[in-house]
């Protein structure tokens, strides 16, 4: 079973019963999540090395996402200069997924702290 298959089944195990058309998101979701966390590991670790915490991550993440559209927030600022993006409605349970898959993938990403300068 390929890795974005194995994060898929997951998700689908931790979300319970889903509809049909849920199911298709998380499933695009699963793959997004997937792409997403193998471009932030560290160099020269491949998500295989990781393989239990990447896919527990990745369908978290997955998992946080489709919580998020199901909650239906709304935009309330976007801006362009210094980028600021708020958006409202945002669930509890969505946050909490996210953190849970940061804490859990942590200590494999690529440290993308910068100091760009004063």
């Amino acid at each position: 079973m390929m890795l974005q298959q194995q994060v898929f089944a997951q998700a689908v195990l931790l979300a319970g019963e889903l509809e049909e058309q849920e199911t298709d998101l998380l499933q695009a979701l699963c793959a997004a999540a997937a792409a997403s966390l193998s471009a932030r590991l560290k160099k020269g670790i491949t998500p295989e090395d990781c393989k239990a915490d990447f896919i527990a991550a990745a369908s978290l993440y997955a998992l946080s996402a489709l919580e998020s559209a199901a909650a239906g927030g709304r935009m309330e600022e976007f801006r362009a200069g210094d980028l600021t993006v708020k958006r409202s409605g945002g669930s509890a349970a969505s946050n909490c997924l996210r953190n849970q898959a940061e804490l859990v993938i942590l200590p494999y990403l690529e440290d993308r702290f910068a100091f760009l300068g004063v």
